[in-house]
């Protein structure tokens, strides 16, 4: 088998088989069509520069509802395996709370109750089983405030429902209030520092299929490496590696080196010398033994 190259060497084929779109959902479609037109454009461009690739799969990164607009990160291809650490990170949304009275002048403090683990219950159109559950608000703001609205900068546990969240908030104001205009500006490890809408992507496409420019693409696609920052790692070697694409867990001779002061039991990403990604694990060993199990294989990427 062949390892994938250094991130920043890949070709273009390769950057869109394992690669992932920091995307401006645009109000209209859900998700989940979004996801779809991405994959199908990139199917569609690999056929035609016949590359001799394909991908079958793009996933997208936390559900927005389809009037919901902002930070929607799409894997691509094989890049579709590392969506569940998505799960560990944060989300960040500007959201407007529509009070059905006037705000009470203490709105700010009453918000700021709100920071912490609350319980929630899924609403009932929802994906998930409607059980009571604890998610962490980790900051609550409020940015401006109107005679009936208040202008929110949450920033949350994944998972957390923000409609529900400014349910609840009317209740504590007093007022009643609702959801209206809700934007997601982060969810780890992107933000809308970076943001590209659907139509700079299918712009990057038509570059490179049209007029054999891949520049834009390159600024448009990041590896799919960019989704683990902040995922503590261990580097493997190329032999390891190899046996991990059969299965194999990650043994101690195969490990080069890690992150300092790694629990047991934690999340990790194994790397190859040259930077690409071979795994998802449990680190469940000491990476420093000289044998036994490091790593248990959750996902891998290779």
């Amino acid at each position: 088998m062949v390892l994938r190259g250094p991130p920043a060497d890949r070709s273009p084929a390769e950057l869109l088989t394992f690669g992932v779109v920091n995307l401006d959902k645009p109000p209209g479609p859900s998700s989940h069509q979004v996801s779809g037109w991405l994959r199908d454009a990139v199917d569609e461009t690999l056929a035609e520069r016949d590359t001799g690739t394909t991908i079958d799969r793009a996933a997208h990164a936390g559900t927005l509802d389809p009037k919901v607009t902002g930070c929607l990160p799409v894997m691509l291809g094989d890049a579709t395996r590392l969506a569940p650490v998505f799960l560990e990170g944060s989300k960040e949304y500007i959201a407007v709370l529509e009070c059905h009275a006037p705000v009470p002048g203490d709105a700010a403090a009453i918000v700021s109750e709100f920071e912490g683990p609350i319980y929630q219950k899924p609403p009932r159109k929802s994906a998930v089983s409607r059980r009571l559950r604890v998610r962490e608000v980790y900051d609550l703001e409020v940015l401006e405030t109107d005679e009936r609205r208040l202008l929110l900068r949450i920033r949350c546990e994944s998972g957390t429902y923000v409609r529900k969240l400014c349910h609840d908030l009317g209740l504590a104001l007093g007022t009643g209030g609702h959801m209206g205009h809700l934007r997601r500006t982060a969810t780890d490890p992107f933000d809308d520092r970076t943001l590209y809408s659907p139509f700079d992507f299918l712009d990057a496409l038509a570059f490179w299929r049209e007029d054999d420019d891949p520049d834009v693409l390159y600024d448009v696609v990041d590896p799919a490496e960019r989704i683990l920052e902040g995922i503590p790692s261990v580097v493997i070697a190329d032999s390891a590696a190899r046996e991990v694409a059969e299965g194999a867990p990650v043994y101690a001779p195969g490990v080069l080196e890690a992150d300092d002061g790694l629990d047991r039991g934690s999340l990790v990403a194994c790397y190859t010398p040259n930077e690409a990604a071979v795994c998802l694990g449990e680190l469940v060993g000491d990476p420093n033994a000289e044998r036994g199990t490091v790593v248990e294989l959750e996902r891998v990427l290779v």
